[in-house]
C-alpha cells in the first residue's frame, strides 16, 4: 500500500526536475510535463500550488516558466506534499463517528502522520538532486 499519492509523487519528480533543469533559464511547464510523460494541464495545478506556497517561483514571459523559490537545502519533501496538497493534518478533515474512529483510530493515526511527516521533513530536495545525478551519470 503506497503511503503517498500519484499526485505527491509527481510534486515531488517536478521540484526535483526543475532543480535539474532550470540553471540557465526556466523551465517551461510543457517540458517538465513531457520529461514527466504527463499533458502539462495535467501537472500546472501542482506547480501552482508549488509557486503559491514559494517552492517554485514562476517565471512569465516568451522564455517563461519555473525556477526553484528557495535554495534546495532549504526545501524538504515534508513541505512540497503539503504545498500539493496531498499531505493532510487529521485536524483539517475530522470524521464524525464512533467512539473506536474518534478515541481510537483517529489518535493512533495522527501519531503514524506525525512521524511520517517528521521523517519526510528529514529528507532535502538538495539529497534528492545528488540521487538523480548519480542516477543519471554513466
Amino acid at each position: 500500500m503506497p503511503l503517498l499519492s500519484r499526485k505527491g509523487i509527481l510534486a515531488i519528480a517536478a521540484v526535483i526536475d526543475v532543480a535539474l533543469n532550470s540553471e540557465s533559464r526556466p523551465v517551461s511547464a510543457k517540458a517538465l510535463a513531457s520529461r514527466q510523460g504527463l499533458p502539462p494541464r495535467h501537472l500546472e495545478p501542482v506547480l501552482q500550488a508549488l509557486v503559491h506556497d514559494g517552492i517554485l517561483r514562476g517565471v512569465r514571459g516568451p522564455h517563461g516558466g519555473y525556477a526553484l523559490g528557495r535554495d534546495k537545502a532549504d526545501i524538504t519533501a515534508n513541505e512540497i506534499l503539503r504545498a500539493a496538497g496531498t499531505v493532510e493534518d487529521a485536524s483539517d478533515n475530522p470524521l464524525p463517528g464512533s467512539f473506536l474512529v474518534a478515541g481510537v483510530v483517529l489518535p493512533a493515526l495522527e501519531q503514524a502522520e506525525q512521524a511520517f511527516a517528521s521523517a519526510l521533513g528529514t529528507i532535502h530536495l538538495h539529497e534528492l538532486v545528488k540521487r538523480a545525478q548519480t542516477a543519471a551519470a554513466p
